[in-house]
């Protein structure tokens, strides 16, 4: 595999052990991508454009600012500032851009798709203001359903992750310089940039759980355009410490121009020998996809012979569908889950299960006990983790089965038990009602096309 190496004089070469470093680092969940504008090329009725130029172009119209004096490529910080020099009110830029945004449909461009095709990513910070990546995610990873949990910090309205990183149930987008919004909460000219920048060094105004994420994990900055000063200042700020004190983690640079800022680049090579830099966000993503796609494909063993693809691990919608298969697990069990329910998507049978775990409360109750009592089949998964826990939520699921189970016809099939280790059934710890149904055996979570079939016999003739 050919690959695009940058080297910036004594700069660390972006080399076959850098690539397979990133690689390891990431299948860990290690590494945390934060997107900037370089990604951002969408298609217009003037062809592929960089998406803020174009938005630059199309908000001089709106203000009705003449740019033919300003230098090129225009930029929205230039509109602005030139409307403001004509005694524009600073507001209506923003809501004249929410209105222009509004008035097109953009797809997801094929970088940040390929990006969200890394399931092994669950963190994403932006520095841009749009849904594009959101979209992405959605697109590969929940069929397009809207599912990705999105942030936007402002200023005036801190909003941090709502729990540890390590503790993610769902893919998370945090726009660090604020989202599209009508009121002038995000960055839009270089003096937002200043007060957003300000905000968050401020000890009252800083997203804590989200700035521990970036200081103790390796940082992807890709497509970013910051300038010298500012991308200095950003690495500070992420890695909480002095740029030349020892560091277990890195940082890399991928877009276009900071290989040409020999002042930065000076700086780097004395100061943070941590960081690597790698010429274009475009191809860096191509490449980093390439190199992640392949191991995936080599950590599935061939079967017949042939290769299989990677799995995609879609999560599950926040609400239950209709006619959907309840998947009851004990949290230990997630991966396994995950894999059994990327089986099920790929035989056409619609799952569900909960992600968030959150065991407490009365209202979560009432949401899983009507979402079993609606479910076309209950699914419990059985292993070494649900034999130790002899005190748990799943329990409570399977009574509720049970409980339903009861109004059901005699014969009619309802509970199907999985197996997805070598616990022995006659020794399972499970309701007696279970005990009378064949266990099915799924090890580490991966179906039998037996099984699959029954399933997809059994919906059908209950679609029917």
């Amino acid at each position: 595999m050919t690959t695009s190496v940058a080297r910036a004089g004594t700069l660390q070469a972006f080399d076959e052990d850098a690539w397979d470093d990133l690689l390891n680092y990431i299948e860990e969940r290690r590494v945390i991508p934060i997107i900037g504008p370089d990604l951002l090329r969408v298609q217009t009725d003037g062809g592929l454009r960089p998406l803020y130029e174009w938005l630059a172009e199309k908000l001089a119209v709106k203000l009705s600012v003449d740019p033919s004096g300003l230098p090129r490529p225009l930029t929205l910080n230039d509109v602005l500032c030139m409307y403001l020099g004509q005694h524009g009110r600073r507001e209506e830029a923003y809501t004249r851009l929410r209105s222009i945004m509004r008035e097109v449909e953009f797809a997801p461009p094929p970088a940040l798709r390929q990006l969200a095709q890394i399931t092994d990513f669950d963190l994403f910070v932006t520095t841009t203001f749009d849904s594009l990546l959101e979209g992405a995610i959605n697109l590969e990873r929940h069929g397009g359903q809207p599912d990705t949990e999105v942030i936007a910090y402002a200023p005036n309205r801190v909003a941090d992750l709502p729990v540890e990183r390590g503790q993610l149930q769902r893919p998370v987008v945090y726009h660090l310089l604020g989202r599209l919004s009508a009121s002038p909460t995000y960055v839009v000219s270089d003096e937002d940039m200043l007060e957003f920048i300000c905000a968050l060094q401020s000890e009252h105004l800083t997203p804590e759980k989200l700035f521990h994420a970036l200081e103790h994990n390796h940082l992807l900055l890709i497509g970013s355009d910051f300038s010298n000063w500012l991308a200095r200042l950003f690495l500070r700020m992420a890695k909480r410490r002095r740029l030349s004190d020892p560091r277990d983690e890195s940082e890399i640079f991928a877009d276009d121009h900071t290989m040409q800022d020999e002042r930065l680049v000076a700086f780097l090579q004395q100061v943070s020998v941590r960081t690597r830099v790698y010429g274009g966000a475009e191809a860096f993503v191509a490449e980093l996809h390439a190199r992640w796609t392949a191991r995936q494909r080599k950590a599935v063993p061939a079967g017949n012979g042939a290769a299989h693809a990677p799995v995609r691990l879609l999560p599950p919608a926040r609400e239950m569908p209709e006619n959907a298969i309840f998947i009851s697990y004990a949290r230990e069990d997630l991966p396994a889950v995950q894999r059994l329910k990327s089986a099920f998507d790929a035989a056409g049978l619609t799952t569900w299960f909960d992600l968030d775990r959150l065991e407490g409360g009365d209202d979560y109750d009432r949401k899983i006990r009507a979402n079993i009592g609606r479910c076309s089949y209950f699914v419990p998964i059985i292993s070494a983790t649900t034999q130790r826990r002899l005190e748990a939520y799943f329990r409570r699921e399977w009574s509720y089965a049970v409980d339903r189970a009861r109004n059901i016809a005699e014969g009619a099939v309802f509970i199907l038990p999985v197996c997805i280790d070598d616990t022995p059934e006659a020794a399972a710890l499970v309701p007696e009602q279970f005990r009378a149904l064949h266990i099915v055996r799924a090890p580490g979570g991966e179906p039998s096309p037996e099984f699959l079939h029954r399933l997809q016999e059994l919906s059908g003739g209950r679609q029917a």
